[in-house]
């Protein structure tokens, strides 16, 4: 499956674990069966945009927020996807601190 579903799939999971939702009460609330949700989560389903507008209001995040730094269908880097995932599902006081560890460790590694 391609590398968008893939990202996306894991966005949703991160979405959703951070609201404290199974795949069983995000389908519920989103009105799609959960045997949907865990394919959409694995990149196993192209979702029709419909499916994610459903999934995104569920989780109260935006549509783009599910697509944002996704160029052209592929993405840039995946391990700077990766940890934009994990970090973008932190409430902001969380991310800062995260940034500021990263920010720090760079600067000890370039000393």
């Amino acid at each position: 499956m391609a590398e968008i579903a893939k990202t996306v799939g894991e966005r949703i999971r991160a979405y959703r674990t951070k609201v404290g939702l199974s795949q069983e009460g995000l389908a519920e609330k989103a009105g799609l069966h959960s045997t949907y949700i865990g394919q959409l989560e694995r990149g196993e389903k192209n979702a029709t945009l419909e499916s994610v507008e459903k999934v995104a209001r569920a989780l109260n995040v935006s549509f783009e927020t599910l697509f944002m730094h996704i160029i052209g269908g592929s993405v840039k880097n995946e391990s700077a996807e990766q940890c934009y995932s994990l970090i973008a599902a932190l409430p902001e006081k969380e991310q800062r601190a995260v940034l500021e560890l990263i920010m720090k460790t760079i600067d000890y590694k370039n000393m």
